[in-house]
């Protein structure tokens, strides 16, 4: 169980927990239940379901945690607005941890961000954990599997993520419009260094497992590609290279669905030879795309055949988000620095339930 320890004002921290019910978070609140190290002061679960009243969240929550908890009904906006409104419940705490409901903390985390807490200047902003993706020993791992493990490897994530409260106010938080897990802490992270603060790397760590997915998971996450398009709104092209971020296959997506439509044009119109030339370099942008994503895998039939499936409908989901994208930020302006002296927005009103021990 962790230590009754205080720490100290400025290392004092609440969490915020985003969640849709997920049975991941009784794991992840026993876990910070029992890490060693000074606890948090607060802790805040955002029930960001659609529907609160199907089951109660208080189940989830170890005897030890629960004088401590708050319940904030979250309105199912997404994590961005559960986030902001999960911060702004916790009261006037130095430090926000922000923590996804499917992840681990590792059993000396609280005593590990303390000591991250203590490290920190007055300019830094946030200090990020180590994430550790477990993958299986005795097999390559598959497309869905090697997805979660860039995660051990992304920059400013918010699986587990410690914000000091004075720069999330400073910034206004995070940009709501972002409704998706995606790209939410990259702008968060990139409006931050704009308004002059720091973010480093902590020593804790979190492990990061991989949830179950269906098959049709790559498809349902070319909806980020809005999300991609917003960013490039707010902090123009090369936000990829501040934010260390992947690029990813949206150009060859671009050209591989445009072949596609282009051949099937050309038939319509009976143009059999530009038809056909199109149709060539459609299928070789498939084919190269589904072997990228089998070799490295484990090579089952089933595994093949998801991927020779999603390979067809990637391109084309992709480029649709992409277009939706442009569509639905196309007013979206340049982001503006804060400076850092501002006073934030007034925070929205949330009820609070608060968990009896």
């Amino acid at each position: 169980m962790s230590r009754p320890d205080t720490p100290a004002r400025d290392a004092e921290y609440a969490v915020v927990i985003p969640t849709l019910g997920r049975p991941s978070l009784r794991t992840c609140l026993h876990a910070l239940a029992e890490a060693a190290g000074p606890g948090p002061v607060r802790v805040v679960l955002v029930d960001d379901r659609p529907d609160r009243a199907r089951t109660f969240l208080t189940a989830d929550v170890p005897p030890s945690l629960r004088s401590r908890t708050l319940v904030v009904p979250g309105g199912a906006r997404g994590p961005a607005a559960a986030r902001n409104l999960g911060w702004r419940a916790a009261g006037d705490v130095p430090w926000i941890v922000f923590l996804d409901d499917d992840v681990v903390p590792g059993p000396t985390w609280a005593d590990d961000l303390t000591l991250d807490l203590a490290a920190a200047t007055d300019r830094t902003a946030g200090i990020t954990a180590r994430i550790e993706v477990p993958l299986p020993p005795d097999r390559r791992p598959t497309d869905w599997e090697r997805n979660t493990a860039g995660l051990a490897t992304a920059h400013w994530i918010t699986a587990d993520m410690a914000y000091r409260r004075a720069a999330l106010a400073a910034v206004g938080g995070f940009d709501e419009r972002f409704r998706r897990a995606f790209r939410e802490d990259a702008d968060l992270a990139l409006r931050l260094l704009d308004a002059g603060w720091t973010l480093t790397g902590g020593r804790r760590a979190t492990t990061h497992p991989v949830r179950p997915a269906g098959r049709w998971i790559s498809v349902r996450l070319q909806a980020g590609n809005a999300d991609d398009v917003l960013m490039t709104r707010l902090h123009g092209r090369h936000w990829w290279r501040r934010a260390e971020a992947s690029r990813g296959r949206l150009p060859v997506h671009l050209a591989v669905t445009g072949a596609g439509v282009t051949a099937l044009g050309c038939v319509l119109l009976g143009r059999h030879r530009p038809a056909a030339a199109c149709a060539a370099a459609w299928l070789a942008g498939t084919a190269e795309f589904a072997l990228a994503r089998i070799l490295p895998g484990p090579r089952t039939r089933d595994e093949v055949l998801t991927m020779v499936l999603t390979s067809v409908l990637v391109p084309p989901a992709a480029t649709w988000h992409w277009l939706r994208g442009q569509l639905a930020h196309r007013s979206a302006r340049p982001h503006t620095p804060f400076g850092t002296g501002e006073p934030a927005p007034a925070p929205r009103p949330a009820v609070r339930e608060r968990l009896r021990s």
